[in-house]
């Protein structure tokens, strides 16, 4: 924002008579798409490879991107040729920023536009691909491809050529997008750095995380065998490890499978699934609600404070959250497990919160993955050995 506030204003300025451009600078003009861009219409070569417009707006050979998670037609009918320097639109993936310059040749399907400037008009494709994309990114894509087509947000080339753009120079548009491949460069880099810091944070997160649970605080504390191959050794004063299924409540969403989402209400108590979690924190205010009745059905379900939350089953099995407060009554849903110490003479048989870190470390999770594969973890878990 501060690169924006510094930048020179033009001289004056002029309403561009279009409600969602507003003013524009004086010597800037509006046109219709179609006469700033002609759609292209290539056939295909042989040495022709697929390109793919991204979300992100690089568009470039499908291969440089991805290797995997596509189909290949098997007949080529329909399939146009792409040029290194169109502008490209996909069709049903514009409204998400799915437009840009392609860096390479090739060829696309046909849910796609390849778009070439108009020689007499000098434009400059790079300055349209982020206009565009700034389009998409507010939402008015969306907006003007469902009053064309109700229901639809599909924005093809006929309803880019009838869109009002502003035109300035050419010189001006080279050099607006001159400054923003800079300027988002610079971004893109430092966000890249930012990420390489936060994926190390996690890892010395992790590691601190593995040596407290299995080593305790004291470094130098004598060790043992467990006797477990995939727990290890442990500090030689714990006690042996036991079966989770001794010391710990395991239940899951028996009493009430029948729950639709029609039953949801505005007020109630809250229901939650793996997906109102993420990063180990519970987002209650995305949870559903349902009636006091449907709560009261199932007690083993009910939520408390310290309880802990496993997914049991499904490609996040192993995913994590911890009940540090309530919004007020709370349940499960299906898929979750709910693990809760047992009580032996008036005592827990382990704290929560450490049992909860265990389950976070890398031993806890790669033996979810490797036992869980193919069943549920409820069935895991009841032969599993833990350490108290």
């Amino acid at each position: 924002m501060e690169a924006l506030k510094n930048m020179p204003r033009y001289p004056a300025y002029k309403d561009s008579g279009v409600d969602w451009v507003g003013e524009i600078p004086e010597s800037w003009t509006i046109e219709k798409g179609k006469w700033l861009f002609l759609k292209a219409d290539r056939p295909v070569r042989k040495e022709d490879e697929i390109v793919t417009c991204f979300r992100d707006g690089e568009v470039t050979l499908r291969k440089n991107r991805r290797l995997d998670g596509f189909t290949n037609a098997l007949k080529e009918h329909g399939y146009q040729g792409i040029r290194k320097g169109d502008l490209v639109i996909h069709a049903m993936d514009a409204f998400a920023g799915a437009i840009g310059v392609s860096d390479s040749d090739g060829k696309s399907t046909p849910v796609y536009s390849a778009c070439t400037p108009r020689i007499e008009l000098q434009v400059n494709p790079y300055f349209y691909a982020y206009y565009m994309r700034d389009l998409a990114l507010s939402g008015l894509i969306v907006s003007l491809a469902k009053g064309i087509r109700e229901r639809s947000t599909d924005f093809r080339f006929n309803d880019f050529a009838d869109l009002l753009l502003p035109l300035p120079s050419l010189p001006e548009q080279q050099a607006i997008a001159g400054f923003l491949d800079e300027k988002t460069g610079q971004i893109d880099e430092a966000v890249a750095i930012k990420e390489q810091q936060i994926e190390l944070l996690k890892e010395r997160k992790q590691i601190l995380i593995q040596n407290a649970v299995t080593r305790g605080l004291n470094p130098d504390a004598p060790l043992r065998d467990s006797g477990i191959d995939w727990i290890g050794e442990t500090p030689a004063h714990w006690a042996h490890p036991q079966k989770m299924k001794y010391i710990s409540s395991l239940k899951g969403r028996q009493g009430w499978q029948g729950l639709k989402a029609e039953e949801y209400t505005d007020e109630g108590p809250h229901v939650l699934s793996s997906a109102h979690f993420n990063n180990y924190i519970i987002s209650w205010d995305k949870c559903p609600r349902v009636s006091l009745e449907r709560y009261l059905m199932d007690v083993h379900i009910q939520l408390s404070v310290g309880d802990i939350l496993l997914m049991k089953d499904g490609a996040n099995m192993g995913k994590l959250a911890f009940v540090n407060e309530l919004p007020g009554l709370a349940c499960l849903n299906s898929h979750l497990l709910l693990l809760r110490p047992l009580s032996i003479d008036g005592d827990n048989t382990y704290y929560p919160k450490f049992m909860f870190y265990y389950m976070m470390c890398d031993k806890f999770q790669d033996y979810v993955k490797i036992n869980g594969t193919g069943s549920t973890f409820l069935a895991v878990c009841r032969t599993y050995p833990f350490q108290i």
